[in-house]
């Protein structure tokens, strides 16, 4: 908050003139969701492993680095199952289905189609009326041509 010409300004940044303070505080960024690679996190077990020996090691190594003892517990469990792949950052959300997949874009066709059909349907019923009305005699092909 600025303090203009000696002015007294109360903790709401209103002066006895009763109007606020103009300065505008800027923006904090968004906070963004930390990922760690694979390489990284191998090295935070290796380091950790090392510290297990000292009093206190595991807890400083966590504090320097930033992380949670919760960081430790699940890298550790990935690298007992042997996922080192999944020791790397996966991406969030649902899971693609190709079957599924697969399927919607099966129905979405025979949809579209669908609605070509009844078109076409229509199309040759308004057909059909009109040559009644006009008196011309549509010839119906037959499989049998002689």
């Amino acid at each position: 908050m600025t303090q203009k010409n000696g002015e007294k300004l109360n903790k709401n940044g209103i002066g006895a003139d009763n109007r606020p303070d103009p300065e505008v505080l800027p923006r904090t960024p968004k906070a963004e969701r930390r990922t760690f690679t694979a390489a990284y996190k191998l090295w935070v077990l290796e380091e950790a492993e090392k510290c297990r020996e000292q009093p206190g090691g595991i807890g400083r190594l966590l504090r320097r680095e930033g992380l949670y003892s919760s960081h430790l517990t699940t890298w550790r469990r990935q690298q007992e199952a042997g996922q080192l792949a999944g020791l790397a950052p996966r991406k969030r959300g649902p899971k693609s289905n190709s079957e599924a997949e697969e399927m919607r874009r099966l129905r979405r066709e025979n949809a579209r189609l669908s609605r070509q059909v009844e078109k076409a349907e229509l199309i040759i019923e308004a057909q059909k009326k009109l040559s009644e009305i006009l008196g011309i005699t549509l010839e119906q092909e037959t499989g049998d041509e002689s």
